[in-house]
C-alpha cells in the first residue's frame, strides 16, 4: 500500500469508473481528495461512498474543457486543504465513430474534454505545486493513441489522447526544475460506464465480453487494474520516474496475437 498521508489530490472525472476508483484508495493511504466532473448529484455520492466521513473528500462540478472549472479545483483544494500536492487528469470522453462521419461539434468535444481539459487542468495544479515545492501529476491517455484498432474506429479520440501523450513528455522536461513529475497511463478496454454513454446496458452486456480476447492476457481491465498504475506513478516510489507513457493494456503493444 502506498503511503499518501497528508497528501492533497485533485482526480478529474472522479464521480465513476478509474477516477472513483483511484479516488477512493487516495483516502484508504491517508490523502484529502477533491473529485471533480460534471455531474454535481453522481459525484456527492461518490464522495459519500469514498470518505463516509466527509473530512477527506470534496466535489466540484463543471465542464473540464472550461479553464474556469480547473481554477475551482485548485482553489477548493486550497481552501479546503491547504494547497495541491497530485493531480489524477483523468477526465475524458469516448464514443467510437467512422471518420468520414465525424461532425465539427463532435470534433471539438473531444479535443476540448481530453486535450484542452488536461491541458489548463495541469497548468492550474502546477502552479499549486510550485507552492508546495512540487508535486505529481499522473494523466490517463489511452492505447487508441498508439496504436489503431479497426473496430473502434475512434480518430479524433486518438488524435486528442496523442496530445495528451505528447503534453507528458513535455510537460515532464519543463516542470522538473519544479520538482513536478508528470506521467501518463495508456489503459486498453477497461469496464467503466464510459460505454453507457454511447451503448444501452443491454449493448454493453452484449460488446464488453467479445473484447475479452482482444488482449493477450485473455480479460478487459477493470478500473483497479488502472488504479493501481496509476497510484504507482503518484506515489514517491516513483520518484525517479517523469515523462513515460505507460501502457497498461493486458499486452495488447506486446504485438499481434494471430
Amino acid at each position: 500500500m502506498h503511503s499518501f498521508s497528508s497528501k492533497v489530490a485533485i482526480v478529474t472525472g472522479g464521480g465513476s469508473g478509474i477516477g472513483k476508483e483511484v479516488a477512493a484508495r487516495l483516502v484508504q493511504a491517508g490523502a484529502s481528495v477533491v473529485i471533480g466532473g460534471r455531474d454535481d448529484a453522481k459525484l456527492k455520492q461518490a464522495a459519500e461512498q469514498i470518505d463516509p466521513t466527509g473530512a477527506q473528500a470534496r466535489t466540484f462540478a463543471g465542464d473540464i474543457a472550461a479553464p474556469a472549472t480547473a481554477a475551482g479545483l485548485v482553489n477548493l483544494a486550497t481552501q479546503a486543504f491547504g494547497g495541491v500536492d497530485i493531480l489524477i487528469n483523468n477526465a475524458g470522453v469516448f464514443a467510437p465513430k467512422p471518420f468520414l462521419d465525424v461532425t465539427e461539434s463532435e470534433y471539438d468535444w473531444f479535443i476540448d474534454t481530453i486535450l484542452k481539459g488536461k491541458f489548463f487542468m495541469a497548468q492550474a495544479a502546477a502552479r499549486a505545486m510550485k507552492l508546495r515545492g512540487g508535486g505529481a501529476i499522473v494523466q490517463t491517455g489511452s492505447l487508441w493513441a498508439l496504436q489503431a484498432i479497426g473496430a473502434t474506429p475512434s480518430a479524433a479520440y486518438s488524435a486528442a489522447n496523442a496530445g495528451v501523450h505528447a503534453l507528458t513528455r513535455n510537460l515532464a522536461i519543463e516542470l522538473a526544475s519544479s520538482n513536478i513529475r508528470i506521467n501518463t497511463v495508456a489503459p486498453a478496454v477497461v469496464e467503466t460506464p464510459v460505454y453507457n454513454t454511447f451503448m444501452t446496458d443491454d449493448q454493453v452486456k452484449a460488446t464488453l465480453p467479445a473484447f475479452n480476447a482482444f488482449h493477450p492476457l485473455g480479460r478487459n481491465g477493470q478500473p483497479a487494474d488502472i488504479a493501481e498504475a496509476i497510484l504507482f506513478l503518484a506515489s514517491q516510489n516513483a520518484s525517479w520516474i517523469t515523462g513515460t507513457v505507460l501502457p497498461v493494456d493486458g499486452g495488447v503493444m506486446a504485438g499481434r496475437q494471430a
